[in-house]
């Protein structure tokens, strides 16, 4: 896992990610952003899951920690859209 940003992109966030709408059902990666880490669970990061609803700025993630399923209040900025066809 990679700890640093490279030196061109740090301290720079992308808009487009951060302004990024998701629709209930659709499944997203959460990738932590380097530059907004305030306080981000180190053990969901990588993982995939399913958005369930909006709230806020922020959406509803629901993923699957070790045996169970549980719902992470996750921003945008630190979601990525999986392409499933």
């Amino acid at each position: 896992m990679v700890k640093r940003k490279s030196i061109r992109t740090r301290g720079k966030l992308k808009l487009s990610s951060y302004f990024q709408k998701f629709e209930k059902g659709e499944r997203v990666a959460v990738i932590k952003e380097r530059s907004q880490t305030k306080n981000f669970p180190e053990r969901i990061q990588g993982s995939t899951g399913i958005v369930e609803g909006k709230r806020g700025r922020s959406y509803v993630i629901k993923l699957k920690d070790q045996a169970k399923e549980k719902e992470f209040i996750i921003a945008p900025i630190h979601l990525k859209k999986i392409k499933t066809e």
